[in-house]
């Protein structure tokens, strides 16, 4: 049984290969003395963590095991093997990054406060605490990734976006994604990790069921029509979309985007960044598209009536166009395209395939375990559309960071615009959930049930899904 939480201040006072050299965890400090945690073999390196810490020492034995598993959790190794060195000086900002990329890290968050400043990793969807910084210290840090982001330093008081290109000492190069915002105690930085592998995902390894990869690509070699990705921000619209291009970048097509930001090059595409501020809008660049005789269009987001009105106009005139919207379900688009103000008849004649797109961490296949599936294991007042008589749980182990989850999978829904359907977009009738089940269109609910059936995840990642399409 893990302890109670350590606080961040008592992890950092041994560095992560300290912790492990010594076998012994801080877990609290009052005036000189420090409490540690250690095992049997470390109680005759007391004297020299004493050295080490600067301060006496009190030491708490625990099992083998117990201690195992707190260092896994708190002082996690990359899953190369080797240690990450962190100071707070000299290269903290370059290390932060290479410990961010060997956790497989998306977002690195710095938050200031009015006593500190917190930096946080988000790792599989979920964001863990790993280091506090001295407030003081704060606002050179800012300045420096200001500085290679090529931002104005001077400027405090507006939100800033730039980039970072960063060269790992293994010689792998990777873009960060810079954004700064004002806030009560200084600025939040956020910095998101785009690796260039990511570009290169192959469609068949995102979590389409087979089926569902059939409909879709089937959506994608129409030489017309309107294809709208949906899902929340960060649900792993934009993978699936660079994914597609990567199968429609041919040298006989002319694929052109529009997007805000540019998260990946792509060799052959021809990528515009957004710059609204002068006038360099979705519509206007789609608008000036249409007079470069392209085969292919993407947009980054559909999100008013002048951009869904000018990607319908080049659907119509013969070009396949991709795009992302925030709605709730595939069928959900039509709703939203609708209140938008587009008219029934253009939309019905022009969207071809509706996605909608979740993401759900994966269970940890080192630790997870079969366990008996009781009826009140489900959210409550949801119906299972099949019975189960198990499901996976995973204990937690170093490998999983103790999380019990590692990595995470796609969950898609594919509605293709067939003839019947078209006709009841035009007549508004959106009551459809007794054809699309006629017609073997699952749910992101069913698919997601499948996941669990299959052990791939657990029911409480998948239950905000769960609840979607039922």
């Amino acid at each position: 049984m893990l302890r109670q939480e350590i606080p961040i201040n008592c992890i950092q006072l041994l560095s992560t290969e300290q912790a492990w050299h010594y076998q012994a965890i801080p877990f609290s400090k009052s005036g000189n003395t420090i409490q540690l945690y250690i095992s049997d073999d470390t109680k005759d390196k007391v004297d020299e963590l004493e050295l080490v810490l600067g301060h006496s020492v009190q030491s708490i034995p625990i099992s083998t095991i117990e201690l195992q598993q707190l260092l896994g959790k708190y002082y996690r190794r990359s899953q190369k093997g080797g240690f990450i060195q962190l100071n707070k000086s000299g290269d903290f900002l370059d290390n932060l990054i290479k410990e961010a990329r060997f956790l497989d890290s998306s977002d690195i968050h710095m938050e200031p406060y009015e006593e500190k400043a917190r930096v946080r990793f988000r790792v599989d969807g979920i964001l863990l605490e790993k280091y506090q910084l001295e407030i003081n210290t704060y606002p050179g840090l800012v300045n420096k990734i200001k500085i290679k982001a090529q931002l104005d330093i001077a400027e405090k008081r507006l939100p800033q976006d730039g980039r970072i290109f960063f060269r790992d000492n293994d010689g792998s190069q990777f873009d960060i994604r810079v954004s700064t915002l004002p806030t009560l105690h200084g600025e939040k930085i956020v910095m998101r990790l785009l690796s260039s592998t990511d570009t290169q995902s192959n469609i068949n390894e995102l979590g389409f069921r087979q089926e569902e990869l059939d409909r879709y690509l089937q959506g994608v070699q129409q030489p017309n029509g309107i294809i709208l990705i949906s899902g929340p921000t960060g649900s792993g619209k934009t993978t699936t979309l660079y994914s597609t291009l990567q199968i429609l970048n041919e040298s006989s097509r002319n694929v052109m985007t529009i997007e805000d930001p540019i998260e990946y090059t792509l060799e052959g595409i021809n990528q515009v960044q957004l710059r609204e501020n002068i006038g360099l809008t979705y519509a206007s660049a789609i608008r000036t598209f249409l007079r470069q005789d392209p085969d292919v269009i993407m947009v980054g987001e559909i999100r008013d009536l002048e951009t869904a009105s000018m990607a319908i106009r080049a659907s119509l005139t013969g070009h396949l166009v991709l795009s992302t919207i925030h709605t709730n379900s595939a069928w959900g688009i039509i709703a939203r395209l609708i209140d938008m103000g587009v008219p029934s008849y253009l939309l019905a004649d022009t969207l071809n395939t509706a996605v909608a797109q979740r993401l759900v961490r994966c269970l940890c296949s080192n630790c997870k375990y079969e366990a008996p599936l009781l009826p009140e294991d489900w959210p409550i007042h949801y119906r299972p559309s099949q019975v189960l008589s198990k499901h996976w749980k995973a204990k937690g182990c170093e490998y999983c960071h103790y999380s019990g989850y590692k990595g995470r999978t796609a969950v898609y829904e594919i509605i293709p615009i067939d003839q019947e359907l078209a006709q009841k977009i035009k007549n508004t009738d959106l009551s459809i959930n007794n054809l699309l089940k006629q017609k073997g269109i699952r749910s992101l609910a069913q698919n997601a049930e499948a996941l669990i059936a299959s052990g791939t995840t657990s029911i409480k990642e998948a239950t905000a899904l769960l609840y979607n399409g039922q």
